[in-house]
């Protein structure tokens, strides 16, 4: 998946009881994250989560749009 350029809509809940990826039918990626979303630590255990999701690199991800909503745009 290296130097692919891939853009996915994601939709973050955070303070979820597991860390886990689930895809909604319109394909929207659903991230649950059990971190609070304070101080940027639930859009860092995002990256995390993507990273391991899709086996990246935590620096080829990036959040393109939506830093401080539910709903982003995340770029590998």
């Amino acid at each position: 998946m290296k130097n692919s350029n891939q853009t996915f809509n994601v939709r973050v809940i955070p303070r979820a009881r597991k860390d886990d990826i689930t895809v909604d039918p319109d394909g929207t990626l659903r991230v649950h994250t059990t971190a609070v979303p304070t101080d940027g630590a639930a859009n860092d255990a995002v990256i995390k989560i993507i990273a391991k999701h899709f086996d990246v690199a935590k620096s080829q991800v990036k959040i393109i749009r939506g830093a401080t909503s539910r709903n982003k745009i995340i770029q590998l």
